[in-house]
């Protein structure tokens, strides 16, 4: 064989392996890249699917402050982000501002997960393989596969008026945003009530204080703030808006979630900090301390009455059923709501109504967008995002959501504890309504030495092909050698 027709020989299996290597193979995201993904228009709801799902919101959110402390499961109207190196989690907008999720892996090796961010409970849990009627097609953990997982053999349960999840407690690794705890403890659940969780989500991770930890278990947060693992001992959230987009998809960007670190691009001005009252590290309470709506200011309680959870589990804002009676009368022409409708209030569309709200320090608005929670489709008729729920001694009155949250800056501090807010950027802004890819659940390298790439674009390559580049090389080889 002479030289010539080695190299020839080489160059073809060169080409080969390139068509084969270098086909479409999903894209593989690093940190601060999406994936692409077609937008979709949401499908609209009639009046008395909109009737249910305020109906389903309210009583969510009942169920989740009206259970003792020992009972209450670790979500509310959901919330959520993305995996990146040291970066922001990119969190995905799901159903117009309803649920924000993101993504953690667990396990050796590590696999992903999205799972509600919520800064209203303290539990961490991830469905089990072996939740199968109610748990079915969210991707759920298999502790089989983890090298690394620990069964503590202690029982999980936490329950509420209207649901429940239940299971076994479990050690293993857990990996977010670069950040990795070797011997985290979290809920593997096997049982939840039906519709629990809705695809892809597949948790919860609870972002409030151990003290409110069913479990008892050190909430992941806690436990690298409280080691001196971040940079500052805090993480932040910045919230999109696609609730007023009639061309919004059911998943659109969500925004972005930090740890350690604020993400200055995304407010101005300071961050206003306020400490959580008498240091109880419980739920991230902040005190209401004057409300204003068109203008007006509306009578509120002093001390623990005024006391307000802020939540970004929860989608809309509740309150007492006094304080919001005085909100809507301030707005000609509203109404109490009744059937489905209870607790909300309806009030005319061409009224764009502003709420500002003081935490002992500046006012923060809400948008008029925001607080327009949805119209009937009926003669000028909108209903508020404000709504009121029954009160408790052991409950704070005023359950602070997305509804808020979405118009700031939002920093939850571990030390001193504080919550603190600012105004969003032109940056921050630019995001709402902006159609884009949904992020990628990617692990950086200081988590793992490997990317995963989401299933819907597998790696593998026909046997065929891989026996015809084999085939090639050998047959090169042959000739070579009879040369």
């Amino acid at each position: 064989m002479t030289i010539l027709s080695l190299a020839i020989s080489f160059i073809v299996l060169l080409f080969i392996i390139l068509e084969v290597v270098g086909a479409p193979q999903g894209h593989t995201s690093s940190a601060g890249q999406f994936i692409p993904l077609t937008r979709r228009t949401q499908p609209s709801r009639n009046v008395s699917e909109w009737a249910e799902y305020a109906k389903n919101l309210r009583d969510a959110t009942i169920a989740k402050y009206s259970s003792p402390l020992s009972q209450r499961r670790g979500t509310g109207e959901n919330l959520y982000a993305e995996l990146y190196n040291l970066s922001p989690l990119r969190m995905v907008n799901q159903g117009l501002d309803t649920n924000f999720y993101g993504s953690l892996a667990i396990g050796t090796p590590p696999y992903p997960f999205d799972v509600i961010l919520d800064t209203g409970s303290s539990d961490m849990w991830i469905a089990s393989s072996a939740c199968h009627s109610t748990c079915a097609g969210t991707g759920n953990f298999d502790s089989a596969k983890s090298s690394t997982f620990k069964n503590t053999n202690k029982s999980f349960s936490v329950t509420y008026n209207k649901g429940y999840a239940e299971g076994t407690m479990g050690q293993d690794v857990v990996q977010m945003a670069g950040f990795t705890i070797s011997d985290q403890e979290f809920g593997v659940v096997t049982t939840t009530a039906a519709n629990f969780l809705q695809n892809p989500v597949t948790g919860i991770f609870g972002l409030a204080w151990q003290s409110l930890a069913v479990s008892g278990a050190m909430p992941f947060w806690q436990a690298l703030a409280s080691k001196g693992q971040w940079s500052q001992p805090l993480m932040a959230f910045q919230l999109t808006r696609f609730v007023n987009d009639s061309q919004a998809g059911k998943l659109e960007p969500g925004g972005s979630f930090t740890m350690g670190y604020t993400n200055e691009s995304l407010y101005t001005g300071t961050i206003d900090y306020r400490d959580l009252p008498n240091g109880q590290a419980s739920y991230w309470l902040q005190p209401i301390t004057s409300m204003t709506v068109q203008g007006k200011s509306i009578s509120l309680p002093n001390g623990s009455a005024s006391y307000a959870i802020i939540d970004t589990g929860t989608t809309l804002v509740a309150g007492p059923a006094a304080g919001i009676a005085a909100i809507y009368a301030q707005i000609p022409g509203s109404q109490p709501g009744t059937g489905s409708w209870e607790g909300f209030y309806s009030y005319p569309c061409n009224t764009a109504v502003v709420v500002e709200i003081s935490f002992g320090g500046p006012n923060w608005s809400v948008s008029p967008g925001d607080f327009a929670f949805t119209s009937t489709g009926t003669s000028n008729e909108c209903y508020g995002a404000f709504y009121a729920i029954p009160t408790s001694g052991s409950t704070p009155s005023w359950i602070i959501g997305d509804t808020f949250l979405k118009n700031v800056y939002s920093v939850f501090r571990y030390d001193p504890p504080s919550v603190g807010f600012a105004a969003l950027s032109e940056t921050a802004l630019a995001m709402n309504g902006k159609a884009g890819g949904i992020p990628s659940a990617t692990l950086g390298t200081s988590s793992a030495m490997f990317t995963l790439v989401p299933s819907t674009a597998p790696l593998t390559r026909t046997s065929s092909t891989v026996a015809f580049i084999i085939s090639a090389f050998f047959a090169t080889l042959v000739s070579f050698v009879q040369a």
